[in-house]
């Protein structure tokens, strides 16, 4: 028996890796580097596109507890994440030129894995894991269309500027993460009330790329905004946003700015950065304009630009199962982005989550459906509850989780609740014994 896994993202890798280690054959289809996406810039396998980050890694947060969820479970991806990990103070970032040659090696290497390098045009015949992503070529989205009856939904994903660090004036930016926690991992450059004013004249003015006709229609994801979008809605958005300056303090002066613009490190050879939040659809010469009013940036050598794609999920309430399993096909399973499961660390857990669901179909055992009370299962109820009459992508957060009881006086302690949900997860998930 084998199964097919349409893309090898982040969701396909990991599903074909969790199908291989059961002993199933897979054929897993990738149309880069012969057909592009736009976006991706190499046929590498896993290949991260807008940031370098996974989220916060420690379970007080919600993407950190999907990732120990995953550990537990026996993810691969996130095996090698932590091998390929760059300093991001409390985050999991990696270098992700090594992660993607390392995920690709892994995988043309296994025996299991029959690597086929063309684009699906159609839906094929037999068990088969669709994690072709949220920029699914117009062939294969326009079988998916006819398959599911329902029209797709669109949003937009923009991708943030990366920077040399070398070229980055020192004399005005500062190392440090917020409140000092974890290690001095960010590279921050401050503004006063001037400066950012400045600043924020110049980004409500730029001009922007236009877009498609076809596009014009979609929607953008609120936790991926681009930076313009969130400056039209008021002057200081961007102060309680991505610039926001509470916690970060200079030590050589003591103040705490008006704004702080953070870059992350992207590579580890620590000569790289990205702008923390600064996904945009500008012109290009518009976004070195901005970046160069940035004090500390005044000459800054941008390597990367910020760019917007169109991405595509399909109605998941109306389709699927919360094993990820298609209701009209038993045999038929999505994961990844495409599932409306925002986020890296959301596209490797589902794809983990099909891989091993297909792998149980083709073995005739039960498929996994892992209970509201768990990070990945509040995900994927979450998105196949049908009563979802305006389905939009959703991170992982705590809101979807089962609630745990708390004395009326600790309800609003955000810390407790984060703990209690964590441990109650982790108790569940060791208790599994997955095939």
């Amino acid at each position: 028996m084998e199964v097919n896994v349409i893309g090898a993202g982040l969701a396909g890798a990991e599903a074909a890796l969790q199908l291989s280690k059961r002993g199933i054959n897979v054929n897993l289809f990738e149309m880069r580097p012969e057909k592009s996406t736009g976006a991706h810039k190499t046929g590498k396998f896993a290949e991260f596109v807008c940031s370098n980050s996974l989220g916060v890694s420690d379970c007080s947060n919600a993407s950190g507890l999907l990732k120990k969820e995953m550990e537990l479970l026996g993810g691969e991806l996130i095996r090698i994440a932590r091998e390929y990990s760059v300093p991001a103070g409390s985050a999991l970032a990696i270098d992700r030129e090594l992660f993607s040659a390392a995920v690709t090696e892994r995988i043309e290497n296994d025996n299991n894995i029959n690597i086929i390098r063309k684009e699906v045009l159609k839906i094929p015949e037999g068990c088969t894991i669709i994690a072709s992503g949220p920029l699914t070529s117009n062939s294969l989205a326009d079988s998916i269309k006819d398959f599911t009856k329902n029209e797709h939904l669109h949003f937009f994903d923009a991708i943030a500027p990366i920077v040399e660090k070398d070229s980055i004036n020192f004399d005005k930016a500062f190392w440090a993460s917020r409140y000092d926690k974890g290690e001095a991992s960010y590279i921050n450059c401050p503004m006063n009330k001037e400066e950012y004013e400045n600043f924020y004249n110049i980004l409500i003015n730029a001009p922007r790329i236009e877009l498609k006709e076809f596009e014009k229609n979609a929607k953008f994801f609120e936790s991926c905004l681009p930076i313009e979008v969130l400056a039209a809605r008021g002057v200081d958005t961007l102060r309680f946003g991505p610039m926001k300056p509470v916690g970060l303090v200079d030590k050589r002066t003591g103040i705490e700015n008006y704004a702080v613009v953070q870059l992350r490190q992207d590579n580890s050879a620590k000569t790289l950065f990205n702008l923390v939040g600064f996904q945009t659809n500008l012109k290009w010469s518009s976004q070195k304009e901005l970046l160069q009013s940035i004090p500390g940036l005044e000459n800054v050598n941008i390597v990367r630009y910020g760019v917007m794609h169109r991405n595509t999920f399909i109605n998941s309430p109306k389709l699927l199962n919360s094993s990820l399993q298609t209701r009209e096909r038993k045999d038929l399973f999505f994961a990844g982005q495409i599932t409306g499961t925002e986020g890296y660390t959301e596209s490797i857990a589902t794809g983990m989550l099909a891989g091993i669901n297909a792998a149980n179909y083709v073995n005739g055992n039960a498929l996994i459906d892992l209970p509201g009370t768990t990070m990945l299962g509040a995900l994927t109820h979450y998105i196949s509850d049908i009563n979802h009459e305006k389905f939009q992508p959703i991170n992982s957060n705590w809101g979807i989780v089962d609630p745990v009881e708390l004395p009326k006086k600790e309800r609003k302690n955000k810390k407790l609740k984060a703990e209690l949900i964590s441990k109650r997860s982790i108790e569940y998930i060791m208790s599994c014994k997955l095939p």
